[in-house]
This record gives structure tokens, C-alpha cells and sequence, in this order.
């Protein structure tokens, strides 16, 4: 069972413990460096700041989870501590050059860089979303007609609905799991030559190679992320901590967007070891479970996402197709009163998706553009320290 995050709203910080720089140093290296306390409050603080971001985050309810508006607040965290991460960095840029600084960060920005293809993949599922979208349109456009529904209206949204289903089809699913899906959707195909020209069509729309695996990538972004020996920490001054906090906050990121949009090869199986000591680690490994636990939910299992309005949108769809399936004429009242209301029902997945993609890809962007100026300032601060 999952274990709560136990946590108030501000999160009492002093069961922490002693402080990661309070170690017993070398009484000559503790003598000479005045700034260590002063780095040290400001690295504790930036444990603070990510622990109650991530509080935050975990502390919504079910329906807000995975939620577009979710999604964009979680990348607001990341840019947030992204910045907050580089600043600390910035302040203390002639100890990046030393070791085993030079190594922590320099596998840190390695690791950042493969992100890039993470963004690249979300963006792609990000404009999928978009070609539901239309389809969605199209349904309201024909059903949102308040003088009557006729059967030529019907047809027209029973059509869009079907379409909707095969773009929606994992692409990984067999032609006999295809025609088992499509006559779900009240059509069965005896050929596939529809889903051959849609996978033609996503062929050439995604940026990622078709071999490119998500699954693959989350892994490797989380390879020889270890927490920091004690030597290290002291090495350091307490820098070896940001680089592994913010080493667990990008992985958490990235895993998340994969899990909630589509892309190609998802895999949710990522090992997070994160230390309790920590005290970022429990509201982080809390989501980690919540957003497992959804992805093991009868309905969701073989999603192409996890996002809320995904789940909304497969919802709403199988209604109104087995809805429409059922419909004579001329159209008795209660069948049109029933239409209606989940018309108002695909409304508002509708809405949320118009509302939010276009933000939320530009969030991505954003994030995509922002690690690789970082990295490239990382270098530049570490060449200029070295010199």
C-alpha cells in the first residue's frame, strides 16, 4: 500500500538531522574556508525550496493529477529549480573546475543533454493530442446544434469518433488487436490499410527516430545517479548534494512527461533509489507511486498516456459511440437529452485541451531550451575556472 507523504503544508525541516556540512572536516580546511556557512544555508535552502515544490505537487487530489494544469505546474518546478540550481552553481563557479566537482557536473550536464530527445518525443505526443483534438471538433461541431439532431449529424460525429479511435491506437498493437479495438468502436476492418497510412503519417511527423525508445532513454538519464560519499560532500563544500537533488528532480521530470503523454516505447519501470535522508526524496517517491499506482488501473493500462484529459478524451469517446450506436429515428427525447449531456461532458476535455497544449509546449520548449543553455554556461564556468 502507498505510504503517505507525512507533511504539513510547511514541512518541519529540523527532523533533517545535523546538517550534510556539519561532518567533521580537516580542522585546517575548516579554519581557512570562511564561506562555508554561508553556502551551507544556501544549499540546505535550496533542499527546502525542492521539497516543498514537490509537497505542493503531491499534495493535489486524484483528478487534478496528470492533469494538463498539473503537467505545466510540474515544469514550472523544474525551471524553478533549474534556476535556483545554475545560481548556486554560478556563486561558486571556481569550485567547479576542482575535483570531484568537475566530474559530478560534467556527468550531470551529459545526463541533461539527453533530455533533449525526452522534450523532442513530448512535443511530438503534444501534437498527436492535437489531431484528436480535431477530431474532437468535429463531434461537437455536428452534435452542438440546438435546433435538433438528425441523422445525417450523427453519422458525420459516429465517423469523426471512429476516426478518433484508430489515431488513438497504440502503435505498438497488433493488426488482431487492431480489429478487436476497431469493432469495439462499432467497425471492423477485414484489411489494415488505415492504420498503415496513419503510421505512415506519424512516421513522418515524429523528430525522433523510430528506433528511439523512451523507455531506453529514462534509463539512461538515470544511470550512476548515487548518492554522494561523504568525502565528496566535504570535497565539495555541500555543491555534490545540489548536483544529486537536482540529478533526482530531472529524472522525476522527465519520467512524468513520459508517462503522461504519448511517445514512442513508454516505460514506466525506472528505478528511483533515492536515500530518506533526504528530505526531497519522500514527496518525490510519494508521486512516483501515485502516478504508478494510476498507470496499473484496469482502465489505464494499455493507454497511450496517462494524461488526465487522454483518459477524458477515451472516456468520453466510448460513450458517445456505444450512445450513437443505439440511435433510431426519428430521435426520441430522452435519447437527445442523453446526447446532449455528453456532448457537455467531450465540451470539457475539449476546453482543457484548447486551453492548455499550446502553453504546455511552450513550457517544454522552454525546458529544452533552457538545459541547453545551461549546460553550455556550465562548461564555459568550468573552462574559465580551470584556466
Amino acid at each position: 500500500m502507498r505510504t503517505d507523504y507525512q507533511g504539513s503544508s510547511s514541512p518541519n525541516f529540523t527532523s533533517f538531522g545535523r546538517s550534510i556540512l556539519s561532518m567533521k572536516r580537516d580542522p585546517v580546511v575548516h579554519s581557512i574556508d570562511h564561506e562555508i556557512p554561508h553556502q551551507e544555508k544556501e544549499i540546505e535552502a535550496f533542499q527546502r525550496q525542492v521539497t516543498q515544490r514537490f509537497h505542493e505537487l503531491s499534495a493535489v487530489d486524484s483528478q487534478e493529477l496528470l492533469s494538463v494544469s498539473w503537467i505545466s505546474k510540474l515544469l514550472d518546478v523544474f525551471l524553478c529549480c533549474q534556476e535556483e540550481f545554475k545560481a548556486i552553481l554560478f556563486n561558486h563557479n571556481s569550485s567547479l573546475s576542482k575535483q570531484p566537482m568537475d566530474k559530478l557536473i560534467s556527468d550531470y550536464f551529459e545526463r541533461s543533454i539527453k533530455g533533449l530527445d525526452v522534450c523532442n518525443a513530448i512535443r511530438d505526443g503534444i501534437e498527436q493530442i492535437r489531431q484528436w483534438q480535431k477530431q474532437l471538433d468535429i463531434v461537437l461541431c455536428a452534435l452542438d446544434n440546438q435546433k435538433g439532431l438528425g441523422e445525417g449529424q450523427i453519422r458525420r460525429a459516429k465517423k469523426a469518433l471512429i476516426d478518433l479511435a484508430i489515431e488513438m491506437l497504440d502503435e505498438k498493437d497488433s493488426n488482431t488487436n487492431l480489429a478487436q479495438r476497431n469493432r469495439s468502436f462499432g467497425r471492423y476492418q477485414k484489411d489494415s490499410q488505415g492504420h498503415k497510412s496513419l503510421k505512415h503519417f506519424r512516421s513522418l511527423s515524429w523528430s525522433v527516430p523510430r528506433s528511439w525508445s523512451s523507455s531506453k532513454q529514462l534509463q539512461a538519464i538515470g544511470n550512476n545517479i548515487v548518492p554522494p560519499k561523504t568525502n565528496e560532500i566535504i570535497a565539495t563544500n555541500g555543491l555534490a548534494v545540489v548536483v544529486y537533488t537536482m540529478s533526482h528532480v530531472f529524472l522525476f521530470v522527465m519520467w512524468a512527461l513520459v508517462a503522461a503523454i504519448p511517445c514512442q516505447d513508454r516505460g514506466l519501470q525506472s528505478h528511483f533509489n533515492m536515500p530518506k535522508n533526504f528530505i526531497w526524496g519522500a514527496p518525490i517517491l510519494l508521486l512516483h507511486e501515485r502516478i504508478l499506482e494510476e498507470s496499473k488501473k484496469k482502465e489505464r493500462r494499455n493507454t497511450c498516456g496517462l494524461l488526465k484529459e487522454i483518459y477524458g478524451i477515451e472516456k468520453s469517446a466510448r460513450f458517445m459511440n456505444e450512445l450513437t450506436d443505439s440511435i433510431q429515428f426519428p430521435l426520441p427525447e430522452e435519447k437527445e437529452e442523453e446526447v446532449r449531456k455528453r456532448v457537455d461532458e467531450l465540451r470539457v476535455v475539449y476546453g482543457a485541451l484548447k486551453n492548455g497544449l499550446d502553453p504546455l509546449e511552450k513550457q517544454v520548449r522552454e525546458v529544452f531550451h533552457r538545459i541547453v543553455r545551461s549546460r553550455t554556461e556550465g562548461l564555459d564556468s568550468i573552462a574559465r575556472g580551470s584556466d
